[in-house]
């Protein structure tokens, strides 16, 4: 080795562990999303079934159990947008949209996390939670595969429910806004399946 490589080694070397300093360009910090408020018209009166539901977090595949926004812009291609994400993974962000649907329903005497005592449970699976271009503005796909069950584990019910909502733009928080609307339209279709479903 040469004095000169030598010379320009150690200068390399200091530059790469000076305080604060780095050769690569900083990554801009992604913006976070929620999901918009549960939009729902309050139940009044009694609750139609005297049990507690337990609404566990729904099973999901690598792309849709984090928190990226899943964007499907043409074909057989999977994206995810840049610069965006929710502000917690989808599943656990659905979860606790789905709780507070069902809370403002009434429909039963207490509705909750898994984790509290419960009667009945809601074993689920997100299937899709993505943005696709199918047509320009994107729409929604949303579907969700769910199971009641008793507290003895026993099947009650299953079913499955699919749900589309076109986007008023491209724009990333129209689109939010959008799957804000399909989890509404989600929380409805498994009310109605609840009320008809659910046993004491």
């Amino acid at each position: 080795m040469t004095l000169q490589s030598l010379r320009f080694g150690l200068f390399l070397g200091a530059l790469l562990t000076l305080s604060g300093c780095s050769l690569l360009p900083e990554k801009a910090p992604s913006t976070l999303y929620r999901l918009p408020a549960a939009n729902v018209t309050s139940h009044t009166g009694a609750a139609t079934h005297p049990t507690r539901l337990g609404i566990a977090t729904p099973e999901a595949g690598h792309l849709l159990s984090s928190n990226r926004i899943v964007v499907f812009p043409e074909g057989n291609v999977v994206n995810v947008y840049e610069g965006a994400r929710w502000h917690e993974d989808a599943p656990d962000m659905l979860q606790a949209q789905l709780i507070a649907g069902l809370q403002q329903r009434k429909l039963f005497a207490n509705v909750g996390s898994d984790r509290l005592p419960h009667d009945l449970q809601l074993l689920s699976e997100l299937r899709h939670f993505q943005s696709e271009y199918d047509t320009t503005p994107p729409s929604i796909n949303l579907q969700l595969d769910v199971q009641l069950v008793g507290r003895d584990q026993r099947l009650v019910a299953s079913t499955s429910f699919a749900v589309r909502e076109r986007s008023a733009s491209a724009d990333i928080p129209d689109v939010v806004s959008a799957f804000g609307r399909a989890t509404d339209q989600l929380t409805d279709h498994l009310a109605n399946w609840l009320a008809a479903n659910a046993t004491d």
